[in-house]
């Protein structure tokens, strides 16, 4: 039987690209996070260190589309080198005022500063689409990248945490800021598999958000960005109450195996089942998951919930980003994924700002009450939206891409 993932990377510099992209996404599972730690250290105040990296996580998610906007309108090598450098000044930034102890305000300030860092998921997955558009090898292309991205939410939090707590607050930064800035080299380098800039024509007007589609997920992944968001807040927090605050990089590694087994059996999978109900299902599990939080008791059951909890994520993003691809034009493909993204980083910012206020006013276990309200916005969100995020009838016989959803 044929690898599906061995076949994607028979196309020349495929290889690269995705191998550079791994490098230069890290810093995505490790900013925030790392931002948390370094300041609950640092300053020993989780309403800061939730809002100073809730301030991140909502600027870049402001910020990146309007960078993609550009890498469609002039190609990413020309986008993407200013747009790092800036991120990697703003971190500079932020590392040195924690260090010296500067004014709260410097410390919101460099973190929304840092906010132009590009969306590299959306960067990889635009080169995917160039080579395989309109093929099988699509799905199975986003079906890996989602994998990808699970694999560096496992070991991310946990290089992040871990050289924080061990060595200095500022180390998990840090580490993010020099994988940034080696992994968009690399990236950037690779010219050969880097998409071309596709006319601006008349169906391509305006921002990519303006697609009723576009918003519908985008709102989603606001909704399950609160999930996620208030899990890295409250995982380090419970962890610490009970008197292992390194382990919540375990936890959230476990969070991130169960995306990623789930990931690699859903990508090889060649389902019939329209996109939207598969979203449905996913979505419906996500919102399920996060009940068990409310009765966690010790580190070990914490792990074990998020990992359960894991399994809706991969097949949730690849049915998104799928849908994504299907409704939006090739010349604002970029800016459309990540809006998709940055639904998820203004849900993050949300989540960890709100948890972060709880925590420090009832405990660590209340984070989760967020969690849950999350699951279950975003399970009526796609129920509400599910007509709107149907596909246009296909030809019989597609499989899986022969999708059409009635709606009448």
């Amino acid at each position: 039987m044929p690898n599906p993932y061995r076949e994607i990377f028979r196309a020349p510099g495929s290889i690269g690209f995705s191998a550079a992209g791994f490098i230069a996404r890290m810093p995505f599972s490790m900013v925030t996070i790392g931002i948390v730690t370094m300041l609950s250290q640092a300053r020993g105040e989780y309403w800061l260190a939730g809002g100073v990296a809730a301030t991140f996580a909502l600027a870049n998610a402001l910020i990146a589309p309007q960078i993609s906007r550009l890498v469609d309108r002039h190609g990413q090598s020309k986008v993407l080198i200013p747009a790092t450098l800036g991120t990697l000044v703003a971190l500079a930034g932020l590392i040195l005022a924690t260090r010296l102890e500067a004014p709260i305000w410097v410390l919101f300030l460099f973190a929304g500063l840092a906010g132009t860092t590009p969306s590299m998921m959306a960067m990889v997955r635009a080169r995917w689409t160039e080579i395989y558009r309109d093929t099988p090898h699509l799905r199975t292309a986003f079906a890996f990248e989602s994998v990808v991205d699970e694999v560096i939410f496992m070991i991310g939090p946990v290089i992040s945490i871990g050289l924080s707590v061990v060595w200095f607050p500022e180390a998990g930064p840090l580490a993010a800021a020099i994988l940034l800035a080696v992994g968009m080299a690399l990236f950037v380098a690779q010219r050969g598999t880097e998409p071309p800039v596709h006319p601006q024509g008349a169906d391509s007007g305006g921002s990519a958000i303006r697609l009723v589609p576009v918003q519908i997920i985008a709102l989603l992944m606001v909704a399950l960005g609160m999930v996620f968001g208030t899990a890295e807040v409250t995982a380090v927090a419970f962890a610490e109450a009970q008197g292992n605050k390194a382990a919540a990089s375990l936890a959230l590694a476990a969070y991130a195996a169960g995306s990623f087994i789930t990931g690699l059996v859903f990508g090889a999978l060649r389902l019939r089942l329209a996109l939207t109900t598969q979203l449905l299902l996913a979505i419906g599990l996500a919102a399920a998951t996060t009940l068990p939080l409310l009765i966690v008791s010790s580190l070990w059951m914490l792990g074990v919930v998020l990992f359960i909890a894991g399994a809706s994520i991969s097949p949730t993003i690849i049915v998104a980003m799928a849908l994504v691809e299907r409704h939006a034009p090739a010349s604002k493909l970029t800016e459309g994924i990540t809006w998709t993204m940055t639904g998820m980083g203004i849900g993050m910012a949300a989540g960890s700002a709100v948890a972060g206020w709880l925590i420090d006013v009832y405990g660590a276990r209340s984070g989760f009450y967020v969690s849950v309200a999350g699951g279950f916005s975003a399970l009526a969100i796609v129920a509400a939206g599910l007509c709107l995020l149907a596909e246009p009838q296909r030809a019989a016989g597609d499989g899986l891409d022969g999708l059409n959803a009635n709606c009448a």
